[in-house]
């Protein structure tokens, strides 16, 4: 699938402008932040940015910049998660769970060795990744994605625990987020 069929996807769930005052990404359009848009170079109001320019972002700072195009070398459902949890918690989370999951997946190291759980795919990441499809094949990838997923839910349930005005967004991230993407 191309990225920009993604990105679509996340740009249809997240809908167009939102200022909801519990939500702690604050002022979003198309889903990007504010924040992220500004720090993307994006300078007019909110309501006024194009899609065009969310895809640009999404392009950038979610695909390319934390290296999902090569994830979606091996594996292109576990690269749409990623991305999908990147927008939503931040582009390392996704990783850091895929890693998470990988490392206990690696039979003590034997199947491959641990790799670090920094959020970040590098060349150690890919290898362990590229080793355990290898391996596992379909039923493996599924695995993955399922771990990748409960990971997502987890800590979906931890951010209402810990802030009990973010219970008005859990219903939809679980079942649009961490149930609903590839799941």
């Amino acid at each position: 699938m191309n990225p920009t069929d993604y990105f679509d996807k996340v740009i249809g769930r997240e809908g167009g402008y939102s200022n909801n005052p519990a939500d702690r990404g604050g002022e979003t359009m198309w889903g990007v932040t504010a924040a992220t848009a500004r720090a993307f170079g994006y300078a007019g109001p909110m309501a006024q940015m194009t899609r065009d320019t969310a895809i640009a972002i999404y392009r950038s700072r979610y695909w390319t910049q934390p290296r999902f195009d090569q994830v979606q070398a091996v594996d292109a459902d576990i690269a749409e998660k990623l991305l999908d949890i990147g927008v939503n918690m931040g582009p390392a989370t996704g990783v850091q769970f895929m890693q998470r999951a990988l490392n206990v997946l690696n039979q003590q190291g034997k199947a491959f060795p641990d790799i670090s759980t920094d959020g970040g795919i590098g060349p150690m990441t890919l290898a362990a990744l590229k080793a355990f499809v290898d391996q596992r094949g379909n039923d493996g990838r599924r695995v993955l994605l399922g771990m990748i997923a409960a990971l997502q839910s987890v800590r979906y349930v931890e951010i209402a625990e810990k802030n009990p005005s973010q219970e008005t967004f859990e219903y939809g991230w679980q079942l649009n987020r961490a149930l609903g993407v590839a799941a």
